[in-house]
């Protein structure tokens, strides 16, 4: 037990993570905000906005967003707060390792590599969605086959399989292309945005908003579960640690910055279109924003939405897979994967990393169906944000005296409060999602328990440790 348990030494997290011929130092507080901004807006604006309304809360999916936002916002808190004080990639798997230790690190670990790659497979589908109204739009078709994953009746989503690829390609390019490439993206996303709130607001039927809550409270409260996807994004940032100037102030700025702009957004739009048109139509739709303006007759505007949803749902595809490659980075650099993946290349980025998540999130958008795979997202999500408020409260009393240049107010209170908005969001899921979770943090524990806990590079120091006393 004691080994399982051993805790990384915030000190030794800080000299690693910053020593000479690890990954660049380029972004600063505007590029995290705009990457947090590019993969939040994009998997929950474009994607499951209809999907959501139509099956779980209706119109009251603006009180979804907000529901979820107001446990967002606890977690973003303890996010930032860690960020300041270890600022290294790894995201909640680095703070887990300093504050709870190996077991739970490697845990949470398995939980944001389900949440990263299965979310940046679902944006992708939605980009393949709307990828394919536009070619329609062009008077050009794929064969259906190569248009849709194997259990939705065809072979492979090919357009989601090349978005991912290009994105890969971009990544193993460096950090700075990267991020130039996101925050060009983002602005086309925000622009468009305000297109479609400008071109529908006097389309809005007051008589679609009722009745309001169609699936009561609870279909609310579910839609919570459902809608916290959409968030993903601003944990996703943290794992930038090490590519950013000055992470102690800069990251707490990046990752609430986010949050912040996200949730305004998100809010608006869903009374947008649920005003537009019945809430029941958007059922199986997974590209809502340009199906409301179709329904409203105004074709070149779902053509002008359809590429801004292209553009966002690029970056969201972009930082997840930045994110997961540096996650996996982090993991194998202190010995719980094999080395190779913690490997940089002349670029200074983690390229067998990447070329992992790409071939993973492949295989996931090429043959899975969005709604397989969204909501086995959120759970992953839910139990990192757990662990992170549970890390906030233990560091505070093992290392009072670490320096943080953002401290989460009223402790322990709000991290509390992260933790039982959290599980209760978990509790709404679906128990298919609960089965195939437990299933996979299973199948997560025999390679740690078969590989990670033999190969530590904290345990093999400690025995070193040992044996040097020994002697």
């Amino acid at each position: 037990m004691k080994e399982i348990m051993r805790k990384l030494p915030v000190e030794a997290i800080i000299k690693t993570h910053s020593k000479e011929g690890g990954l660049s130092r380029t972004l600063g507080a505007f590029e995290l905000t705009m990457m947090g901004v590019g993969v939040i807006i994009g998997s929950g604006i474009f994607v499951i906005t209809g999907v959501a309304a139509a099956e779980h809360a209706g119109p009251g999916l603006i009180l979804s967003f907000a529901l979820a936002g107001i446990a967002c916002g606890c977690a973003a808190l303890c996010y930032a707060e860690l960020a300041s004080a270890v600022p290294a990639s790894g995201s909640a798997y680095t703070f887990a390792y300093a504050g709870l230790g190996e077991v739970f690190a490697w845990f949470i670990g398995w939980c944001l590599t389900l949440e990263y790659v299965v979310a940046m497979a679902s944006i992708a589908v939605g980009w393949s969605a709307y990828a394919s109204n536009i070619f329609q739009l062009m008077g050009i078709s794929l064969p259906p086959f190569l248009r849709a994953d194997f259990f939705s009746g065809g072979f492979l989503n090919l357009p989601a399989v090349f978005i991912i690829t290009l994105m890969a390609l971009l990544q193993l390019r460096g950090a700075r292309e990267s991020a130039k490439l996101n925050n060009i993206l983002v602005f086309v996303k925000v622009a468009v945005i305000f297109l479609f709130i400008i071109l529908v607001a006097r389309h809005i039927d007051p008589s679609n908003y009722d009745p309001f809550m169609p699936f009561g409270w609870s279909g609310v409260f579910s839609g919570a579960a459902v809608v916290f996807f959409a968030y993903l994004g601003f944990d996703a940032i943290s794992n930038s640690a090490e590519e950013v100037k000055d992470p102690q102030k800069n990251m707490p700025r990046g990752i609430i910055g986010s949050l912040v702009i996200a949730t305004i957004l998100y809010m608006i739009v869903t009374l947008m279109l649920t005003g537009v048109v019945k809430y029941s139509v958007y059922a199986g739709v997974a590209a809502p924003v340009a199906y409301a303006l179709n329904e409203i007759g105004i074709r070149w505007g779902s053509a002008l939405v359809s590429v801004g949803a292209i553009a966002g749902l690029t970056t969201g595809v972009l930082v997840l897979l930045g994110s997961e490659s540096r996650l996996i980075y982090s993991i194998s650099r202190e010995g719980l994967l094999p080395a190779t993946f913690s490997k940089v290349s002349r670029r200074k980025v983690p390229d067998k990393a990447i070329i992992c998540t790409w071939a993973l999130g492949c295989v996931l958008a090429g043959f899975f169906p969005i709604d397989m795979i969204a909501e086995l997202c959120n759970i992953g999500t839910l139990w990192a944000f757990v662990f992170v408020a549970v890390t906030v409260i233990s560091l505070r009393k093992r290392h009072p005296e670490l320096p943080r240049d953002f401290k989460v107010p009223a402790v322990p209170f709000i991290p509390v409060a992260a933790v039982v908005l959290c599980g209760f969001l978990a509790i709404q899921l679906d128990w298919i999602t609960w089965a195939a979770f437990f299933a996979w943090t299973l199948f997560g524990f025999l390679i740690y328990f078969g590989y990670g806990r033999k190969h530590s590079r904290l345990g093999r120091q400690s025995g070193e440790s040992e044996g040097t006393k020994n002697s």
